[in-house]
């Protein structure tokens, strides 16, 4: 397989090599994607436990009602403005 890499990131694989903490690019690329992976099976665990736990207090009544609609159109959910530097953002009050 090949890859074709911006030049920035090229130059940080090529620097790694050199700093000799990989012994080739190909380990450097590989161990970035073993990690990437890991990462995101620990989040998808983390995604689960929570859902777990979601799933508990239903089962053991602790919920509470709500209707959506009036919550998003409640004066706290109503967005307003913030303007950024290069940016316009949104933030609910």
């Amino acid at each position: 397989m090949e890859l074709q890499l911006p030049e920035k990131i090229a130059e940080i694989v090529k620097a790694k090599v050199a700093d000799g903490g990989y012994p080739n690019a190909s380990a450097f690329v590989s161990d970035i994607i073993l990690r990437a992976n890991e990462y995101d099976l620990l989040k998808l665990e983390k995604l689960r436990r929570e859902v777990n736990i979601g799933l508990d207090e239903i089962n053991r009544g602790e919920v509470v009602e709500f209707d959506l609609e009036d919550i998003l159109n409640s004066k706290e959910a109503r967005p307003r403005a913030v303007a950024g530097k290069r940016h316009m953002r949104v933030e609910f009050m």
